[in-house]
């Protein structure tokens, strides 16, 4: 199988990072400073997406000025909130890999903060393929998880979705894709279940009890 994994919030614990990012750049750039909550709520779109999400009335300009203070935020966190994987993840990557399932990853993040963190925590050559938003198009359209089967050569069913988020599932649910939910990432398990996961875990390595 394709086991297919979103990266902030599901394998990596990096949401108060992007969180204190995305409001230090809205107080630089002097537009309103989003709560937490809202914050968190746009995490796993697109980056431009995100802004757009989160400060509508915004000029074009502003949002432009906005990606980019969010990404010099983000890489001078690195030191005070380092990108850490979730407890059991990485066990849970390896019994997959052990018996012989293939990896891949589709995230909000760009290419260059996803090369930069796999190679931060030593994961450059663990996943099989890999998908950016800034190279195809957002979250929760599911050009993405295409792209990915397509590479990989397996059907939808032969995959599996795993996230945090609603835009996770919906991208899965768009193309006939099992998912497995994890509650501890940026949505709430109500907006999860909406979505109706296959599974809804709190350690990743419950799911290794069905595959």
């Amino acid at each position: 199988m394709l086991f297919i994994f979103d990266w902030d919030g599901t394998l990596c614990n990096s949401l108060d990072r992007i969180v204190a990012s995305v409001q230090s750049a809205a107080l630089d750039v002097g537009l309103p400073v989003p709560s937490s909550d809202s914050a968190r709520s746009i995490i796993g779109l697109g980056l431009s997406e995100a802004m757009n999400s989160l400060f509508p009335n915004a000029s074009g300009l502003d949002r432009d000025h906005l990606v980019a203070v969010y990404k010099k935020y983000f890489v001078s966190l690195a030191d005070e909130m380092p990108s850490t994987l979730y407890e059991g993840a990485m066990y849970t990557l390896d019994s997959l890999k052990a018996s012989g399932h293939k990896l891949a990853i589709a995230t909000g993040k760009s290419r260059l903060g996803l090369t930069n963190v796999l190679e931060e925590l030593g994961l450059t050559q663990y996943f099989d393929a890999t998908r950016c938003a800034d190279e195809t198009k957002s979250k929760p359209h599911p050009l993405m998880l295409e792209q990915l089967l397509d590479e990989m050569g397996f059907i939808a069913a032969q995959a599996v979705m795993i996230g945090d988020t609603e835009f996770d599932l919906a991208m899965a649910n768009k193309v006939g894709m099992p998912t497995v939910a994890v509650n501890y990432g940026a949505h709430s398990i109500a907006r999860l279940e909406k979505c109706k996961p296959n599974m809804l875990v709190s350690d990743l390595r419950e799911m290794l009890s069905k595959y």
